[in-house]
C-alpha cells in the first residue's frame, strides 16, 4: 500500500450533481399510468403519493436504468413488467434529457471544490455513474469559479460512466473498472457515494468509501461501513488523503 490515496472516484447523481433523475422517473411513471398504461392501475398500488423520495433512495438510485426501471414496476406490483420495463426506461430517458437541456438540475458546489481540490492536491480522478446521462451533466458544469478551467466533465483523468457493465451496483465492477483505467489499486483509491449500493460496492471492490448524504440517510451509509459520511464534502480533510485517510477537518 502506498503512503497515500492516489485514486479518486466519484459518482456523479446525488454526489456532484443534484439531477432530475428522480423527477423523471417518478413524472414519466404518472404519465405513463395517467396515459397509455391507465388500464392497468386498478392491477396495482400505484398512486402518484406513494412514489416517494424514500422508494427512489432505498430501491432505484445508482442502478442502470433497466434496474430501476424494474425495482419501481415490481414495488408497485405493475403486470408484466418485461414487456413494460423496456417502456418505462425509454419514456424516463426521453424526459431526463428534456430536463438536462432546460437545465433542471444544478451542481453541488461542495462537490465540485472537493473534486477540483483533490486533482490539484495531485490525486488522478475518475467519474464513475451508472447513468448514461452523466456526461450531459458534467459538461454543462463551469469550472470558471471554482479555481479551474473547462467543464467538470473534461477534468476528469477517466470516465466510466453509463457502459454497460454485466453487473451494476452493489457489484463493484464499474469501480474496478475506472480504478484500473486509472492505474491504481483498489486499496489505494476512494470512491464518493450517496447511495446504499454504491458504499455496498465500494467496499465489496476493497475501496476506501466517503459517503455523501444528501437525503438525510447518514446512518444508513455509515451502517454499511463507509469510512467517513459527510453532509458536506468541503469538510473532508483533502491533506489527509496523502496520508491514506478519509477524515474530517472537524
Amino acid at each position: 500500500m502506498s503512503s497515500g490515496y492516489t485514486g479518486a472516484i466519484f459518482d456523479v447523481d446525488g454526489v456532484l450533481v443534484d439531477s432530475p433523475h428522480e423527477e423523471a422517473w417518478r413524472e414519466s411513471l404518472r404519465e405513463l399510468m395517467e396515459g397509455p398504461w391507465s388500464d392497468i392501475v386498478s392491477q396495482t398500488s400505484y398512486t402518484p403519493e406513494k412514489f416517494t423520495p424514500a422508494l427512489y433512495h432505498e430501491r432505484m438510485s445508482g442502478k442502470p436504468r433497466k434496474a430501476g426501471a424494474t425495482a419501481a414496476l415490481e414495488y408497485f406490483g405493475v403486470p408484466d413488467i418485461d414487456r413494460r420495463v423496456q417502456e418505462y426506461g425509454e419514456y424516463k430517458q426521453e424526459m431526463i434529457i428534456r430536463l438536462i437541456s432546460e437545465g433542471r438540475f444544478s451542481a453541488y458546489d461542495d462537490a465540485v471544490q472537493f473534486v477540483v481540490d483533490v486533482k490539484k492536491s495531485g490525486i488522478p480522478i475518475a467519474a464513475a455513474s451508472s447513468s448514461k446521462n452523466a456526461k450531459l451533466f458534467l459538461e454543462r458544469v463551469d469550472l470558471s469559479r471554482f479555481g479551474a478551467e473547462g467543464n467538470l466533465h473534461g477534468y476528469f483523468d477517466v470516465d466510466v460512466s453509463g457502459r454497460d457493465f454485466a453487473q451494476g451496483k452493489p457489484n463493484p465492477e464499474i469501480f474496478l473498472t475506472a480504478a484500473k483505467e486509472l492505474g491504481v489499486d483498489p486499496s489505494d483509491a476512494f470512491v464518493a457515494e450517496d447511495a446504499v449500493n454504491g458504499i455496498q460496492a465500494a467496499r465489496a471492490g476493497g475501496f476506501g468509501a466517503l459517503g455523501v448524504s444528501r437525503a438525510d440517510d447518514v446512518d444508513a451509509l455509515a451502517a454499511e461501513g463507509a469510512d467517513v459520511v459527510v453532509t458536506d464534502m468541503g469538510t473532508v480533510d483533502v491533506a489527509a488523503l496523502g496520508r491514506h485517510e478519509l477524515v474530517t477537518t472537524s
